[in-house]
């Protein structure tokens, strides 16, 4: 199939796929404020564009996942919309519960906002305990974030690794040339260091407790080109480490392990 994208394709294509690979990949991702140089569905970008790349490598297809996403944090800046955490994992839930009904056993969840990390993980248990999927959320920020970390100054908001997510799939949505400030980069940095420990999670009022401005970051030195490799090298490793837990799952748990074969 040219297209991996749910909704680019036909009943019987959908039905023949689940018969094959009864595998689908539902990205998450937010609509906020990325500053003045990339677009509000940066992270809803990111999700669509590496689950897209991991479909084409694990045979699976893409679900319309909502481009929205739980992020009060940005309320503070136009441009940003947010769900509750209830509404949220109801349309997270009801999306993969329909495709359950259709033959899907398999869900990959990739998610690209750090705000939804909670509700997914939520939603994951329920459609495993009460429909009967197999789930795994990866997230994929993270993932970029050990790839491309020590070369992009980190993962920062609005940051080059952001930036060169858009540059894969729009680049016509990014806009180096109207950087005019960032917020500084040791406050952000310390801050964001806070919220991402494993032992202890604070609740930040909002985006400016680590950027005053927004965003910060050093982004002006990424490319389409770069943003190309970012995004199969991290296809690859997801890829890669998905169907091996697969697998795994599948040893432990039942299921149909000789449908999560390595393609």
């Amino acid at each position: 199939m040219p297209s991996r994208y749910f909704i680019d394709l036909t009943q019987p294509e959908i039905a023949a796929q689940f018969k094959r690979h009864p595998l689908v990949i539902l990205p998450a991702g937010s609509v906020e404020q990325h500053g003045p140089h990339l677009p509000t569905g940066t992270d809803t970008y990111a999700a669509q564009v590496i689950g897209h790349a991991v479909a084409e490598r694990m045979d699976g297809v893409v679900l319309p996942g909502t481009p929205l996403g739980v992020t009060p944090m940005h309320m503070p800046y136009e441009g940003t919309i947010t769900l509750s955490p209830d509404t949220y994992m109801r349309v997270v839930t009801e999306t993969c519960v329909s495709t359950a009904k259709h033959g899907a056993k398999y869900l990959l969840i990739l998610n690209w906002h750090e705000g939804n990390i909670s509700s997914l993980g939520i939603a994951a248990e329920a459609l495993h305990r009460e429909h009967g999927m197999t789930v795994l959320t990866v997230q994929a920020c993270y993932v970029a974030a050990e790839l491309f970390g020590p070369t992009c100054n980190g993962l920062t908001h609005g940051g080059e690794i952001e930036a060169l997510a858009v540059l894969a799939c729009r680049p016509e949505l990014v806009h180096l040339d109207r950087i005019d400030y960032s917020s500084d980069a040791r406050q952000g940095s310390k801050m964001d260091k806070l919220r991402r420990t494993i032992s202890y999670q604070p609740v930040l009022t909002d985006i400016r407790s680590i950027a005053p401005t927004g965003w910060y970051g050093s982004p002006q030195h990424a490319t389409a080109e770069k943003g190309l490799r970012m995004l199969n090298s991290i296809a690859d490793a997801i890829a890669k480490e998905a169907t091996e837990i697969f697998r795994q799952l599948d040893q432990v748990q039942g299921g149909v392990a000789e449908l999560m074969k390595l393609r």
